[in-house]
């Protein structure tokens, strides 16, 4: 599986005149599980929607495991970089889960029993069978939430990309969003506010303000950077004093 993302340069306005991205440079290798995080309005969502293509940038490159940001790719990109929106409601309006789940394989020429097996796999990564065949509007908001990657994941994505995916969560689950992610095998950026979850989920932190990345490194490290998550309206999560039992990502 190849799951590299390479953003250089990338500038972008919307139609309205505001720059949101300022030449926004950001390297995610393979298999990577990284941590998105920056003020409101610092054009982490704007990036999102540039790495399946729903934007296009103004000047700059993308690309996704090796293939350029271009018209005859968008297709294969958009099946490549699964999005999970924050709010679930966007990408479920099917009778029934299974048939979310079932409706972008079907897309692409899957039916019967290939169809079947695709739906069913991705409901399993997010133990999500025993509401398959529920209406989607009588989920709880973590069942939701699980729904709504399910569809992603009957793409079979190389790159996942989550949009705080804790939001709007009772504790329960929030932890069972954070073991669900943890298990997935694939490249994820996850977009976030809860720095606790990604102190714990993700390896590596990445800071955007400004249209820019303006800090990147081991999550540990960010998160203990007082002044620099201050400098960028961020707030300070507690981090555990050496010696302290830190469960392994």
């Amino acid at each position: 599986m190849s799951g590299d993302v390479r953003v250089a340069d990338v500038w972008f306005s919307y139609p309205d005149g505001r720059a949101a991205l300022r030449g926004l440079d950001l390297t995610i290798e393979e298999g990577e599980r990284v941590a998105l995080i920056g003020p409101n309005g610092a054009g982490k969502t704007t990036l999102a929607l540039h790495l399946n293509g729903v934007l296009r940038a103004d000047t700059g490159e993308i690309s996704i495991v090796g293939l350029e940001m271009a018209d005859e790719n968008l297709k294969e990109i958009r099946r490549r970089v699964g999005l999970v929106f924050q709010d679930p409601n966007d990408q479920l309006f099917m009778p029934s889960v299974r048939d979310d789940v079932a409706f972008g394989p079907a897309n692409l020429g899957f039916s019967g029993e290939r169809l079947e097996e695709r739906v069913t796999e991705a409901l399993e990564m997010v133990d999500g069978l025993e509401f398959a065949d529920r209406p989607p509007h009588h989920l709880s908001g973590g069942e939701k939430n699980r729904a709504a990657l399910a569809t992603v994941l009957a793409m079979e994505p190389d790159v996942v990309v989550f949009d705080e995916p804790s939001s709007g969560l009772d504790p329960a689950g929030r932890r069972d969003s954070i073991e669900t992610l943890r298990r997935l095998p694939m490249t994820q950026l996850i977009i976030t506010h809860d720095m606790p979850l990604a102190l714990e989920l993700c390896s590596r932190a990445v800071i955007v303000s400004g249209g820019r990345v303006v800090a990147s490194g081991a999550s540990a490290e960010i998160f203990s950077d007082a002044d620099l998550l201050a400098r960028h309206r961020l707030e300070f999560p507690h981090v555990p004093s050496p010696g302290t039992h830190l469960r392994r990502v």
